[in-house]
Parts: structure tokens; sequence; C-alpha cells
């Protein structure tokens, strides 16, 4: 079969610019062949190369005495005691989900799962963070729809609970939803795999599933904007088959187990070509592949074909010979592919031959340490002012009116379509601030949230990026646990436009600040650029997932309130009353203005060590960080979950900015009875933190100020409008 002829139309198909592949050109002293041009394609695009955001990455906290391996990996991994580790990482799957919504989201699922169980951990939870357009746009619902269902379908015939995430809806996200998936998993420290080849003349193993023509070209298309031919790349997203991924992560752990492994690396975006090459380079080997080895599932399959399918389920591996026999057992047991499909070699050299005929040969390091880097142009957004005339609404109607807005409503819908339950560890359900996850046989357990708020990042890249950091870091706290370290997933425009990249080096300046200040250093992460239809950008979303540990599960803290006549305690920086881009503003006013809340990274430190030392002296009975909404949000939160109502006094400032106003830092938390207001008091004063009594539990309503809502009118409000909004879709 005749390759096609290198034309400029072809080389801009490949998402390359001229001067990148004059790059090419003098690297190679000749022109590309269609492989090789597929080949620098795949490893050179934003997906994989980073190109256009890894002089600010480096810029992150990444090291901390609780980190086993940092970014650069399949995923990161922290110490969690006891010769345990966390293994974890959070990926995008946006352009594929807007495609063909099932399978972008189950593969964007079964993706992370493999970055976490090709280091050797067994995954025990899935949470996601979805965004989507705005409620009244004609593809919103089928998009929810199909993002749910992938998600559950894939997560819950794996076998992985589905713990946590946010769902939130924009306009911004119209033309290009945002599915982020992240997977956490648990190792024995001391038997961590990672993906560095090593030894000359070893084999390259290909594992798992039969390579076919889905997902051809998938990297370079994650790198693009959206355009009106955004139908026609139905073809470059993956297909995905959970039960084949269940397969193989048995098999690998068992293969793992049984000393066969010398290095292995999940096979992601740009597929064989971006497995092949990265092994090759951790290791400063050179690599040497055999096409016509790789097990396929169409006839005829191209050089270019197998080098580039994204098909699912399947892993790369350098294998230890003497071992061959034994861990090929192991795969023909799991009825899964065991293939040599090449060696490591001394020479500098990525070789592919498909039946003895040369396709590419090319020097490795160039395709991966020598990708473009740019340091591009950007402006920083400018300081938003702050908002004014903020009009009032009455308290009671405003609150209804809030808990049942799309971003503030119960996400009942989504999670109970997924198996949060399944290897019997789940030990908080998501609807709380943090799903939390029993280490199994011990008493500690993991926390972990995903958190940003889009709307901040895009009034204030700096400050949002630190709110960012800052809310998960709070969720964490606020069920009993110490964070430990963060995953991120930078979600962003067309990094070519000063104004977007502004936006992504402020977001990573803010998340800098504060995972230093917090103590939550970045392990792992994502960049997906190009989030953009029709030169339409989404809002800037560098959402990022938290974990950290807590020593015993037992004292596990919730939202709910547990009895009637406690006292309500505001832990943190005041009252209220920062109206800028708040959800009342937007939601009751439509009005998308004005500055968000400033993060006080030491006032944050300060009340989430106190929260944690309240719940682990036994002080608080229940606990609710402020965020969205504000303080009369959270309230309703904390009654609706458990089934009691409050009665919570005004200050005496304005209504709507005390109960509505998201200022940072807070906690709301009760207490069993007046008595434990002193070792409280003695806590926070030590601490130099404000913790007011603010009111009691107790009765069947909502009271803030004079203002009076039953729990049955905002448990409707509350509970309804999913159901209510996705019923018609069938």
């Amino acid at each position: 079969m005749s390759e096609p002829l290198i034309t400029d139309a072809l080389i801009a198909d490949h998402g390359l610019k001229p001067d990148e592949y004059q790059r090419i050109l003098d690297l190679i002293g000749r022109g590309p062949t269609f492989t090789e041009l597929g080949i620098f394609s795949a490893m050179w695009n934003e997906h994989c190369s980073y190109k256009s955001s890894k002089r600010w990455l480096r810029t992150l906290p990444t090291e901390g005495p609780q980190v086993i391996c940092g970014p650069g990996e399949n995923a990161g991994i922290i110490d969690i005691g006891d010769g345990q580790a966390c293994v974890f990482k959070m990926e995008s799957h946006n352009h594929p989900s807007f495609i063909e919504p099932y399978q972008g989201a189950a593969t964007g699922v079964g993706g992370i799962l493999r970055d976490v169980f090709t280091m050797g951990a067994r995954p025990v939870a899935a949470l996601n963070a979805l965004r989507f357009g705005a409620t009244d746009h004609l593809k919103t619902r089928s998009l929810v729809k199909g993002v749910v269902e992938g998600i559950g379908g894939y997560g819950n015939c794996f076998g992985v609970p589905t713990v946590g995430g946010e769902v939130e809806f924009h306009p911004s996200y119209n033309g290009n939803p945002l599915v982020n998936a992240m997977a956490v998993g648990l190792a024995d420290a001391d038997k961590i795999f990672y993906s560095a080849a090593s030894g000359i003349g070893m084999p390259i193993v290909y594992l798992g599933a039969k390579t076919g023509r889905d997902g051809v070209g998938g990297a370079t298309m994650a790198s693009a904007e959206f355009g009106e031919d955004a139908e026609e790349k139905r073809p470059t997203v993956q297909v995905g088959d959970p039960f084949t991924e269940k397969r193989l992560l048995e098999a690998t752990l068992e293969l793992m187990a049984s000393g066969s492994v010398i290095s292995i690396q999940d096979m992601g975006a740009a597929g064989l070509t971006c497995s092949a090459v990265e092994m090759g380079d951790k290791g400063n080997l050179g690599v040497i592949l055999d096409l016509e080895k790789v097990p396929t599932r169409e006839l005829n399959m191209t050089a270019y074909e197998m080098m580039l399918s994204e098909s699912q389920e399947r892993m790369l591996m350098v294998l230890r010979p003497e071992k061959e026999a034994e861990a090929k057992a192991i795969f023909d047991k799991w009825d899964l592919d065991f293939a040599i499909v090449g060696e490591t070699i001394e020479e500098d050299r990525f070789l592919v031959r498909l039946n003895g005929e040369t396709k590419a040969d090319l020097p490795l390091k160039a395709l991966s340490g020598t990708a473009p880097e740019y340091d591009r142009p950007w402006v920083a957004t400018p300081a938003p002012a702050q908002v004014s005339n903020v009009p009032a609404m009455d308290t009671g109607e405003a609150l209804l009116k809030l808990v049942g807005s799309p971003d503030l409503a119960s996400r009942r819908w989504v999670w109970e379509q997924y198996d949060n339950t399944v290897m019997a560890d789940t030990i908080q359900l998501p609807g709380g601030d943090a799903a939390v996850v029993r280490v199994h046989g011990t008493a500690k357990a993991l926390a972990m949230s995903a958190d940003v708020t889009p709307r901040y990042c895009f009034a204030d890249p700096v400050e949002g990026g630190k709110q960012a950091v800052a809310e998960a870091f709070r969720n964490i706290c606020a069920v009993g646990a110490r964070p430990l370290a963060a995953t991120d997933n930078l979600n962003f425009g067309n990094p070519e436009k000063p104004e977007i990249m502004g936006q992504l080096v402020g977001c990573i300046k803010g998340i800098g600040e504060a995972c230093a200040a917090l103590d939550m250093p970045i392990v792992s992460g994502n960049v997906s650029l190009y989030n953009e239809t029709e030169g339409t950008g989404i809002l800037p979303t560098p959402t990022i997932g938290g974990v950290g540990l807590m020593a015993d599960s037992s004292k596990m803290m919730t939202v709910g309130f547990k009895a009637g006549g406690q006292p309500i305690v505001l832990i943190g920086a005041g009252g209220g009353g920062h109206m800028g881009q708040s959800m009342y503003l937007r939601e009751l006013f439509g009005r998308e203005e004005g500055a968000p809340p400033p993060v006080d990274l030491n006032a944050e430190r300060l009340a989430g060590e106190l929260v944690q030392a309240l719940i682990e002296n036994g002080i608080i009975t229940a606990c609710h960080d402020v965020s969205d909404g504000g303080l009369g949000v959270a309230l309703a939160e904390m009654a609706m979950a458990g089934g009691i109502g409050c009665e919570v006094r005004s200050p005496g400032g304005a209504d709507h900015e005390t109960f509505f106003g998201e200022d940072q830092g807070r906690y709301v938390v009760t207490l069993s009875d007046p008595n434990t207001l002193e070792p409280l008091n003695e806590l926070a004063g030590g601490a130099g933190i404000a913790a007011p009594w603010i009111g009691e539990t107790g009765g069947d309503a909502v009271i803030l100020g004079g203002a009076s809502v039953s729990l049955a009118d905002l448990s409707a409000a509350h509970e309804g409008w999913f159901p209510d909004y996705m019923g018609e879709i069938t």
C-alpha cells in the first residue's frame, strides 16, 4: 500500500506548524515517512508534550516528605505509613466526550484506572469533575446522559467505587464539555513499578487487548480546537471494554508479583508510540518494534494505524527474559494477548518495522527530549472591579431558589447511577464534603475531593487558582483527614491567545502559592488546552484533586446535623459579606461580575488545623465547609442532610451579605452541648481563629435572621431539580 505524499495540508492536518515541521527536517536530515510524520505528530502535540505549559508546570511544588514519586510517571505516589502508599492521578477526556459522550467518558475512566494499576496499585476509588453547557442548550441533556452513563458503565463493570466529584453548568462549555476523571489506588511502598526501561536486548512485550483502528489520531485531535467538523472526528474516539480492563488489572498485578516485570507503561494517548518512546527515553535506551507481531483485531492494518491507535486496555512491558514462559502463562489464563513485539537497544534509535520493511527510523531522544517548548506570550487578566449595588432579596426566597438552582441542587440523580460501595470500603458516600474510603484491613482511611470554581478563575486567575486548592484542602479537613497532596487537571482554551495563556499562567501561580502554603504538593496531573469551539473558549477550569489521610476512620465527620438543641459555631474569617462572583448574584440576578473572594492561605491553614483538632478530640458533631452560596446554603445543606432544622441569628449586617457572601476559609460546626464551647474556644483562641456561636439546631425549618423556610420545601427544591431536568431524556 503506497503512503500518501507529505504535503503542507497533510502536515497541518497532523497539528504541526511549519516551523515544527522544519525542526523535524533538521533533526533527521530528510523528509519523514508517513508513519514518522504520525509519530512526530503524536509525540509533539500539546496533549503529550505539554509544549505550552511545561515552563510553568516546573514552578509548582512537587516534593515533600510524604512524596514517593512526583510528576513524570503514570501517576503520583504518596506515603501513608505502615509500608503503604497511595497512588493517584487525574486526566481529561474532554474532546472525545463531546464527540461520543458515552465512549469518551468511559474510556477516560479506563485510562485513568490503568495509570494507577500500571504502578502496581489496586484502584480503590474513582472520582470525576464534569462541566456542561447551559441547561437550555440543545445538546446539554444528551451530553449529561451519555457522560454519566459512560462513567457508570465502565466503573461499575470494572468494580471500582465512584465516590465523589462535581457537576456544573455554564454557557462557556456549550461546545466543549469537560470530563475530568480521577483514580486512587493502594500499593505496598516497596512494590511500586515504574516505566523506565533498563537492560540492553530485553524483550518488549505487548499486553492486553488487540489493536484496532479506534482512536487513531486521538491525542492530536485533543490538541486542537473544535470547528464545524467536530462530528467527523468520531473515528478518533476510543471504544472501551471494562470487563477486559478488569482482567488486565488482575493479570498485571499477578505478573508484577511473579517478578517478571522490569518496567511497564500504560498505552494511553498516542498508544504504542508514546508508551514505547517514553519507556526508552526514561531508561536512556533505544527501541526496536516489529509490528507484524502486534495482535490486531482488524485486517491489513498499516504501520501508521498500529503506531497511532488508541485502542483501550493495552500495556507495554519490558520483560525479564527468563520469566517469559511464566509471564505468558499468566496472560493466557486471563485470556489476554501476550506478544513479544520488540527489544531494547543501546543506540538512541526508534526503529519500527512491518514485515521486514522499515517504516520509521528516528532518534528516540528527539521524539521526547527535543519536543518544542514554547514561552508563549501572555497578558495578565485585568484586576476586576469590586461589585457594587447588590440588590437585596427576601432571605427565605433567595435560599429556596439557590438550593434548587442547577449548580447547587442535589447531584443524587448522577451519583446514584454509580456503584459507590463495591469493595465494601466506602465509608462516606457522595453528597458530603469529601469522599472517604477505608484502607482495607486497617483503621486508616483516605479522604478525597475534586474542586475548582471557574468563575473565580475567570475573574482573577491567581485568586481562583489559590481557591481551588484551598477548597480541596477544606473539604478534606472537614471530614477529619489531614491533606497530603494533590493532582491537577488544567483545562483552558487556546494558549496561542495571550489572554488565555495569561489565565493559565495566573492559575498556575495561584495553585503553586496555595500548594506550598498548605503543604499539598502536586504529584501528578494533566493539561488540556484548546478547549474552544469556533473561537469560543471555556472558563479557565484548573481542577484540583486532593487526597488526605485519616488515622482513625471511626472519628470521621459528616455534614448532617445530628440532634436538636446543639450549638452552631462558625469557624473562620468572620460572618460574610463578599458578594463578587457569588452564586447569589449570578443565579438570582444574572450578574457574573466583581472580584472573587480573596484567599488568605495562612488563615486557611490555621482554620483547617483547628477543625482537624476539633474532630480528633471529639468536640464537634457535624462539620461543613462554607463555599458556593455562602453560609445560608451551607446551613441548609447540613439541615437537609440531617433532617433537622436550625435557627441562626443575623449579626446585624445586611442579611443577603451575611448569609450569601462567599468569604473563604470558613466552616460551620455543631457541638454536642453548650459545655463543649469552652474547649472549642480554647483551641480557637490559641490558633487565633474566630469561632462565634451563631445559633442552634432544632425544628423543621431553616431560620436565617427573620426568614423561615421549611425543610420540606428546601428538600423538594434541592432534590427535584436534576430529575426534573433530565426527565425528558429517555
